[in-house]
């Protein structure tokens, strides 16, 4: 016996809640769908939209060129060096017995250095002394016999001959006499030399011979070097300059534009390694009289007061002397420069806002900018800031800056 069929069950009815949120999603649906309708076709009882306002032209900075008058400067890198550099050797020989002075001092002139054993000299002075006091008595005698020759000659009790020998022994005797006073000499500057003294005021090095040692001297052989001296106030400060920086300063000078380097005071100013500003002056004091024919250069000096000895020799400094005479310049900073292939460009701005490029000719950095030698009227307006917006033929909107030099330094 089969089972009738159960009747079929109603579908469940959705809950209030959930109905509401149907009808809110596909409301939401249908006025996001009638927007966009909106947006792509218009509607049929909306006013047109109003186009959108033109733009303003891209701001940019400018400002007129700085006028200032400058000097231009070429600088190089030199070397210290003494005025006076001495080698103390032996100039005679004989034991070191004494040193006077503690290694890297300042030493003035004529001060005690070193004592070589000086009692083989003051007994060559005593033997000389002796030498003189035979060579004298000598002279006496032969004074005597030479008067009596000559009284008895006038009465002819004696010969002719008689009277030369007289003569001739007297003059020998007074040669004699020379002969000693210079034997003296000599062993006094040998007594002298046994004391080495310091010939220029400065610093002085390390001794390279002990005591006890014995050392060489005079006029065969090598003498013996016991240490060196070099001066400290003024210094030099030697460098180098191509032939073709010569022959510029030379142009230069020919056509008035640039006073000698040859000449004297010429200022320069240097500096040391760790520095920043030309805070030390000196003067050009010369310039060598021919190129050398391997490096094509030619050799230079400055001199420069060192009173707190603070420069030493032997180091490296920079150095800046003029390339030219004082003169107006028309000064911009590096970053309004643009670089096209071969030529330099600097972006001005006309009265109606038009961008105009303009070639120029660029010289040395001075003070933080760059010297405009050509190309730039002083009443231009240049971009400074916001060159990238500044398209050759463009419009910009120019907006007021100024262009300041860096401090300047010393010189």
């Amino acid at each position: 016996m089969s089972t009738p069929p159960l009747p079929p069950t109603a579908p469940a009815r959705p809950s209030k809640s959930r109905r509401w949120i149907h009808y809110l999603t596909v409301a939401a649906g249908l006025a996001a769908v009638s927007g966009v309708c909106v947006l792509l076709f218009g509607h049929p009882s909306a006013p047109a939209v109003a186009q959108a306002a033109p733009t303003a032209p891209p701001p940019v900075t400018v400002s007129p060129p700085l006028q200032k008058e400058v000097t231009e400067w070429d600088e190089y890198t030199g070397q210290f060096a003494a005025v006076d550099y001495v080698e103390i050797r032996a100039r005679v020989p004989g034991y070191l017995t004494e040193i006077h002075f503690t290694d890297g001092q300042i030493v003035n002139k004529g001060d005690l250095l070193f004592v070589i054993d000086p009692r083989p000299y003051e007994i060559e002075l005593q033997q000389a002394q002796a030498q003189l006091a035979t060579a004298e008595a000598s002279l006496d005698l032969a004074n005597r016999q030479l008067a009596r020759a000559a009284s008895l000659r006038e009465k002819d009790f004696v010969a002719q001959s008689t009277y030369d020998e007289r003569l001739q022994t007297m003059k020998s005797a007074t040669a004699s006499v020379e002969t000693a006073k210079a034997a003296i000499r000599q062993a006094q500057l040998d007594l002298e030399f046994s004391h080495v003294t310091a010939p220029v005021t400065g610093r002085i090095s390390q001794h390279l011979v002990s005591i006890g040692n014995l050392v060489s001297g005079g006029s065969t052989g090598t003498p013996t070097l016991l240490t060196t001296i070099v001066s400290l106030d003024p210094i030099y400060l030697v460098f180098d300059m191509s032939e073709a920086q010569l022959l510029s300063y030379e142009r230069a000078v020919a056509s008035g534009k640039l006073k000698s380097n040859r000449d004297t005071g010429v200022p320069v100013y240097a500096r040391l390694t760790d520095e920043t500003q030309w805070t030390r002056e000196g003067t050009m004091n010369f310039v060598d009289n021919q190129v050398d024919r391997s490096a094509g250069t030619i050799r230079a000096r400055g001199i420069f007061p060192n009173p707190n000895f603070f420069l030493t020799a032997g180091q490296f400094g920079r150095v800046r002397i003029p390339g030219s005479e004082p003169y107006k310049a028309i000064l911009v900073p590096d970053v309004a420069i643009v670089t096209d292939q071969s030529q330099k460009l600097l972006m001005t701005v006309a009265e109606d806002g038009t961008v105009v490029p303009k070639p120029v000719r660029v010289g040395p950095t001075i003070d933080g900018l760059r010297v405009i030698r050509s190309g730039l009227d002083p009443k231009d307006r240049v971009v400074i800031d916001g060159l990238v917006r500044a398209r050759p033929g463009s419009k910009v909107t120019p907006q007021p800056g100024e262009i300041k030099a860096a401090p300047e330094t010393a010189g």
